[in-house]
């Protein structure tokens, strides 16, 4: 396959479901596979693709195309979830497939589509024209494991009232509420309950299983997992100057749907001492409700360290009153800020998070001991692991209403900044540190697999 005098290993379609926890990963999986001479075309939806902040093909080469999710001018907006589903099935396939029959006819054909996990149908419309489907799943084996378990029935739900500890192959023995919120809660969110379990629709029809982890950090359940399917860890799937730096100037994943203020955040860091700051983030979808918020902010309030709080746009009317001003001296309070960059600099002792898995392997990779404050979805599942596992952190206890209250953030952050168990999970933080690095540079384990994969896709 030739453009110009480029011979190209193969062309792979990249699709990522349409939220930045799901886009950059994918993106930087694109970009590892475009560094080994891939061709490349990342695809997200016609909205998404107006409204992000920088560029996709910044870092390396990439071709950037659009398919519809039936919602192009204004986005998803007020439609529930099921709705906007049943819209990105229906009118993604039709576009997809309009998209594979364009790009078969200006170039390279299209060899494989990696899709998102939390979207089956791609398979479907790759088959269609004889092209290999990969599917990638953002969030941990753990958490895949278990929705697996539920899709087979293995695992049953609603759980019994009398359910005490869970035991399923590969992992530790489980609590209830360790489990993700959609299965311990089927009230919770029943169209996110749909799409979860949903992922497993026909993923054994799929060429290739890729993971967002790395072998190292999940060896029993991926061992586990590799029986059934032809399941590979790729990750973490992080920019390369926080790894193995073979990506020349990749420092960034390259999309932000949101407005940074990242030199204001690196300038405040970079007069704060060494390990004095808590970095607090909770994403780009979690919200807190405002009890919660307070609670937060006057556990901030009242801790000795100073702290760096992202509060987005949509959430800052939950912030007291008075706060910013009140702890200006010890804190910046800011909308947006590259997670990556500042997790990474020295200042930074401590990161206080919802654990999203994109969150909790950057911290991984960067050797930042955490806070877990877990509040929907995977996170759970992510907090058991940082805490009792990996042995990275602590998950913030929450009381009967299920709220972590002032004095639990404060004495939380001190233990971890400054007490003997947070010593020990500094050095654990290191241990991941330089296991992750090693699995993702020359010859690792997600290095090999990446490799393997793009030697199948040559074949």
């Amino acid at each position: 396959m030739e453009r110009g005098q480029r011979a190209y290993k193969g062309h792979c379609l990249v699709l990522p479901y349409p939220s930045q926890g799901h886009i950059n990963p994918m993106l930087q999986f694109a970009k590892l596979l475009s560094h080994k001479g891939v061709k490349v075309t990342l695809v997200t939806t016609r909205y998404i693709h107006k409204t992000m902040y920088g560029s996709a093909s910044s870092c390396i080469a990439l071709d950037l195309e659009t398919i519809s999710d039936g919602y192009d001018e204004a986005g998803r907006g007020e439609a529930s979830i099921d709705a906007y589903l049943e819209s990105f099935w229906k009118e993604g396939s039709k576009t997809l497939a309009e998209l594979l029959e364009k790009l078969s006819s200006s170039g390279p054909p299209v060899d494989c589509v990696v899709y998102d996990a939390f979207m089956p149908w791609p398979l479907d419309v790759a088959r269609k024209f004889g092209i290999a489907g990969a599917t990638f799943f953002t969030q941990s084996c753990a958490v895949a494991n278990i929705y697996y378990h539920v899709h087979k029935g293995l695992l049953k739900v609603p759980l019994a009232d009398d359910q005490s500890l869970i035991s399923l192959p590969g992992l530790p023995p489980l609590d209830p509420l360790d489990l993700p919120s959609f299965v311990y809660d089927l009230e919770y969110c029943p169209a996110f309950y749909r799409v979860v379990v949903g992922q497993f629709s026909n993923v054994d029809k799929a060429d290739w299983v890729l993971c967002n982890t790395f072998y190292e950090l999940e060896e029993q359940v991926v061992d586990w997992l590799a029986k059934f399917w032809p399941l590979r860890t790729v990750g973490p799937t992080i920019p390369s100057k926080y790894l193995d730096e073979r990506l020349e100037d990749d420092k960034e994943y390259g999309v932000n749907l949101f407005k940074s203020d990242n030199d204001a955040c690196i300038k405040w860091l970079n007069e704060r001492p060494k390990g004095s700051v808590a970095y607090v983030s909770f994403g780009s979808a979690a919200k807190l409700d405002d009890e919660q918020t307070k609670e937060l902010a006057w556990g901030l309030r009242r801790s000795k360290s100073n702290f760096l709080w992202v509060v987005r746009a949509s959430e800052a009317a939950k912030v007291p009153k008075g706060f910013v001003e009140e702890t200006s001296e010890k804190g910046l309070v800011v909308s947006w800020c590259s997670q990556l960059e500042v997790l990474a600099h020295e200042a930074v002792g401590c990161f206080v998070t919802h654990c999203g898995w994109n969150s909790t392997l950057e911290a991984l990779s960067l050797g930042v001991p955490m806070l877990a404050m877990p509040q929907w979805t995977d996170q759970r599942t992510n907090a058991k692991f940082i805490m009792d596992v990996w042995k990275i952190g602590i998950t913030a206890p929450s009381d009967e209403k299920g709220k972590v209250r002032e004095e639990v953030v404060e004495h939380c952050i001190s233990e971890i900044m400054e007490g003997e168990r947070g010593k020990e999970m500094k050095i654990n933080a290191l241990k991941w540190k330089e296991l992750a690095k090693k699995a993702a540079d020359e010859g690792g384990s997600s290095d090999k697999n990446i490799d393997e994969f793009i030697s199948k896709l040559v074949q």
